[in-house]
């Protein structure tokens, strides 16, 4: 029996503007608008795009156990996470890791803030947030902690790029004291009206949001939790403030073509059925300064110090737009056509380009006079070596075969963790 398809709320508003939907997560979900997925992708790198994610899931996990549970349960190091010094995460700032099995395996990624001393909320995938919830319970043993699923139970929607800040000033009740020092990985307020928090940020018309400085482009930009009731509302308010200033409606075509360009994972395609080692993401994972171990215990921990994982996960940059579609057919050769692995993600960023061996971005501040990105494949492959930036290697599948570069970064000059602009202070 097929699931039933869920439905954001914002549905209809996807449908009566035209934009091609189709099923992801369990949801149906809009892939692009008559705007086309490259001018969507541009406006993140120019102006400004606005993103509905309310199919992704967020728990609360509440109690005096719960700092206990999710240290068990989840990749990072809560007690020492933030920054170079590794301070320990505290209420205001969140940080990224992943909840693996036994096996040392990817169950999902996530985004863990702290909001109160006893109180987390973990945003995890679409279709995921039973699965975490169910998994962080079995672990409960007598630790005193609830987690409660709130999959549909939230607005959430991200609004990324250089203007966003600018725009989301026009919404803000207080837009001077909530943005202007907001550095990356933060969060302020909560989406609660009973919560003490809920006074912290709030849109001009009172409604309480949680904002957090986060998102999945690489870019300047925020995501937004808000009450259900209240989010359409939002976000036409969004979009209509935001029009003037370059706000786009973004599908998830461009929100896949950006999170490759800024190196960003995937989960379950990127990260998946096999051991969380040997990829760019590993500051994901609680390592001691030497990389000897790991400075605590969690799920997966003994599989991946024991693991003679030999397959690296890498990424890589075309010479042009042209792309390898990912299919079982697909693969990775080496120079003499050796099979040597498997493409995860193959996209095109179609804000970049290549200019005598150098990638330039559209934001490149020192670009070329007269530089317009014609676009480069990019994306992760695995392989069963480690391979050095700069090896050239070959995807192949039955109709074409094109050569990549193999590179420690994609998109240069991303915007995410600069200091918010276009607000006065």
């Amino acid at each position: 029996m097929e699931k039933e398809i869920r439905k954001t709320l914002l549905h209809d508003w996807h449908v009566a503007q035209g934009a091609n939907m189709a099923s992801f997560g369990g949801y149906d979900m809009p892939l692009w608008y008559p705007r086309g997925a490259k001018k969507e992708h541009l406006a993140v790198l120019t102006h400004a795009g606005i993103f509905d994610t309310s199919h992704m899931a967020a728990i609360l996990v509440t109690g005096a156990g719960a700092a206990d549970i999710l240290q068990q349960c989840f990749t990072k190091d809560l007690g020492a996470c933030i920054g170079k010094s590794r301070t320990p995460l505290t209420p205001g700032r969140c940080v990224y890791g992943a909840y693996l099995n036994e096996r040392g395996e990817v169950i999902d990624d996530a985004i863990v803030s702290q909001i109160e001393a006893n109180l987390y909320m973990v945003v995890v995938n679409a279709g995921m947030g039973r699965v975490i919830a169910d998994h962080m319970a079995a672990q409960k043993n007598h630790q005193d902690a609830d987690i409660t699923d709130m999959t549909d139970k939230l607005g959430k929607l991200d609004i990324q790029g250089p203007m966003s800040a600018k725009i989301l000033a026009k919404v803000l009740e207080n837009p001077e004291v909530v943005l202007c020092d907001m550095e990356y990985f933060t969060f302020r307020g909560f989406f609660d009206p009973g919560s003490p928090l809920s006074d912290t940020v709030r849109l001009s018309d009172g409604i309480p949001v949680l904002l957090s400085r986060t998102g999945y482009t690489g870019e300047l930009g925020f995501e937004i939790f808000v009450h259900p009731d209240k989010f359409v509302a939002l976000w036409e308010m969004l979009l209509d403030v935001g029009k003037d200033l370059g706000l786009t409606p973004c599908g998830l075509a461009a929100r896949d073509s950006l999170r490759a360009g800024a190196m960003l994972p995937l989960s379950h395609q990127d990260i998946g059925a096999w051991p969380f080692v040997n990829h760019p993401w590993e500051f994901a994972l609680p390592y001691t300064l030497d990389k000897s171990g790991f400075t605590k215990k969690f799920i997966g921990d003994n599989a991946l110090r024991n693991t003679a994982e030999s397959e690296h996960t890498l990424a890589f940059a075309g010479y042009d737009l042209r792309k390898i579609p990912v299919s079982d057919q697909a693969y990775v050769a080496d120079a003499s056509g050796n099979k040597i692995g498997r493409i995860l993600t193959c996209v095109s960023d179609m804000g970049i380009g290549c200019h005598e061996n150098r990638i330039y971005s559209i934001a490149s501040p020192d670009k070329p006079e007269n530089f317009t990105p014609k676009g480069l494949c990019c994306g992760f492959v695995r392989v069963g070596e480690k391979l050095p930036p700069g090896e050239i290697v070959e995807l192949r599948d039955a109709r074409r075969k094109i050569k990549v570069m193999i590179v420690d970064d994609i998109r240069p000059d991303r915007t995410a963790r600069k200091k918010v602009s276009g607000v006065k202070c």
